[in-house]
């Protein structure tokens, strides 16, 4: 089984809703709370680009916000990144 990583923080209505979605699924998910941590929000920059939050893990691979995990879901993609059958 993939593993699933959301950073985020505890006032994004997105992060709340892609949780939301990651539970709704059945997803197991490690939630770090980036709130007060600068640092970690300058990795996260570095590593997947955006500035935003949620940002979402899959196998250590950034696949984006929200509104791409949601793409991914709708577009039945991702459960095949997750390695699970549909």
């Amino acid at each position: 089984m993939s593993k699933v990583r959301i950073y985020l923080t505890q006032s994004c209505p997105y992060c709340v809703a892609a949780q939301r979605l990651l539970q709704v699924k059945g997803i197991d998910y490690e939630a770090i709370d980036v709130s007060h941590d600068p640092e970690k929000r300058a990795w996260l920059v570095e590593v997947s680009g955006q500035r935003t939050v949620p940002q979402i893990f899959i196998d250590e691979q950034p696949i984006g916000g929200f509104t791409d995990l949601q793409a991914l879901d709708r577009e039945g993609r991702l459960d095949a990144l997750l390695g699970r059958q549909a």
